[in-house]
């Protein structure tokens, strides 16, 4: 979890499903979070909008802040991006959004990972509801948004971690 001063995020590609998604869950948990993405629409742009996010429209260099600890690019992105290119160029921290995940929250906690060809939104809604009934209040990563939570995922600090594996492209440096 954050320390004193709150580790600062930067999101590319921040209106996709799973980053807008994991780009609130850290900024309820207590990081500061920014980010852009080509198209700002909705309804992610209301969903980060009422989470107080800061967004950019469309990849520039100019929209990187000079007190960001991690930028988190990615899979969509690639090389001639322009945002991409500045933080290369300046040998800037990035990570791509699952080793985000894993650097600060699966390390050392149960991780649940659900896989296969079909019903792992569901299967992962499932799981995590069970494990929050039961009072674990796990943090999770879902693909959708299950109907029993108000967003698809949810990064608090149990030692529990409900994910969807799923078989995303890799980021252009994975």
């Amino acid at each position: 979890m954050p320390a004193e001063k709150p580790v600062h995020l930067y999101f590319m590609g921040i209106c996709g499903t799973a980053m807008g998604s994991v780009a609130a869950a850290f900024k309820e948990a207590g990081f500061r979070v920014s980010g852009s993405d080509s198209q700002i629409y909705d309804p992610m742009k209301s969903f980060l909008a009422k989470k107080r996010i800061e967004m950019f429209e469309g990849y520039r260099a100019e929209n990187l802040p000079d007190d960001v600890d991690f930028f988190v690019i990615g899979n969509a992105q690639s090389r001639g991006n322009p945002e991409v290119e500045a933080v290369l160029h300046r040998k800037l921290p990035y990570l791509s959004l699952p080793e985000l995940l894993k650097k600060f929250f699966l390390w050392g906690r149960h991780n649940y990972v659900v896989s296969g060809t079909h019903g792992k939104t569901t299967t992962s809604s499932m799981l995590a509801w069970i494990f929050e009934s039961a009072g674990l209040a796990p943090n999770f990563v879902i693909g959708g948004i299950p109907g029993n939570f108000e967003q698809g995922s949810r990064l608090n600090g149990s030692g529990y971690v409900v994910l969807e594996g799923d078989e995303y492209d890799t980021a252009f440096f994975d």
